[in-house]
């Protein structure tokens, strides 16, 4: 796409987004290269939330980026289990899932999965689902045996990927995979997305959730920080608890062939389009 005229990048910016000098100068930087995108937590069954994602997606698109999205689902998968008043527990922030709990989790991800597709299809974008039940990508081992169908990514199968990012198509990948006997397991969201980036050894991951990003010691906003410096702040105690698991999926990608990491707040509005487009950046970025 030639966006090289200040009006072609009016019509398809909003208003409020990152300054236009600094959209071009992004643009010519990504443009041979692949982001994988994080949608998931607790925020994001927010319908405004989810609409501003579509937004953004379509705008990377216009402006002809390669995109690869994978998506959580945590919010409504409780949704449904409530519905079916289904009680669950969790081990180290992970669900433990039974083969009554893995038939409404595929159902619910899949469901999320055409969702994403359908409201792009509506912005004019092609997108194709990716889930147990079509192109699967993922096979699993088992995380461990007191946690069921819970797996962890064994092998991404990236030449699938690869094809549908070259016809100008974006995968929307759902956090499942397969493990023997084409069994389903379900797969934490940030692990998915993970490991998906490793394997395409894309340019950026970014991981959409409900937080700035990683705060300090006084709970200011770190815009750019480097894995030791990380793990300095998981031995001291200023990064606890459920975030650990997020952040080692962050030094994991950039340990592994990641550029490098952004975890923004997807409550912001734009804030892929800040992160990706501007100087300043939407929230945390992780480098090697």
């Amino acid at each position: 796409m030639s966006l090289n005229k200040e009006e072609d990048l009016k019509k398809i910016l909003p208003e409020n987004g990152p300054p236009k000098k600094e959209v071009f100068k992004y643009i010519e930087k990504y443009k041979n290269d692949l982001i994988v995108i994080k949608y998931g937590g607790n925020v994001f069954i927010d319908r405004n939330i989810f609409n501003n994602f579509i937004s953004d997606i379509s705008i990377l698109k216009k402006l002809g980026l390669s995109i690869v999205v994978v998506h959580g689902g945590g919010p409504r998968i409780k949704r449904e289990l409530e519905k079916s008043n289904i009680q669950t527990k969790f081990i180290k922030g992970l669900r433990v899932t039974d083969e009554k709990v893995i038939n409404i989790v595929e159902d619910v991800l899949i469901d999320f999965n055409n969702d994403i597709v359908e409201s792009l299809k509506k912005k004019g974008i092609e997108a194709i689902s990716i889930n147990t039940k079509k192109n699967n990508v993922i096979e699993v081992t088992p995380e461990s045996e007191e946690l069921g169908f819970v797996g962890k990514p064994n092998k991404i199968n990236i030449n699938i990927i690869k094809n549908i990012v070259e016809k100008n198509v974006i995968p929307i990948i759902s956090p499942l995979g397969l493990g023997k006997n084409n069994q389903t397991y379900n797969i934490n969201g940030d692990t998915a997305a993970g490991a998906i980036a490793k394997s395409l050894k894309s340019r950026r991951l970014l991981l959409m959730t409900n937080i700035d990003g990683v705060l300090n010691k006084e709970k200011k906003l770190i815009e750019e920080i480097t894995s030791s410096e990380i793990l300095q702040m998981i031995r001291d105690e200023t990064i606890t608890e459920g975030m650990i698991p997020k952040i080692n999926t962050c030094l994991d990608a950039v340990n592994n062939g990641v550029t490098a990491v952004g975890i923004i707040d997807g409550r912001k509005k734009h804030s892929i389009l800040f992160e990706i487009f501007s100087d300043k950046g939407s929230g945390t970025l992780i480098r090697k």
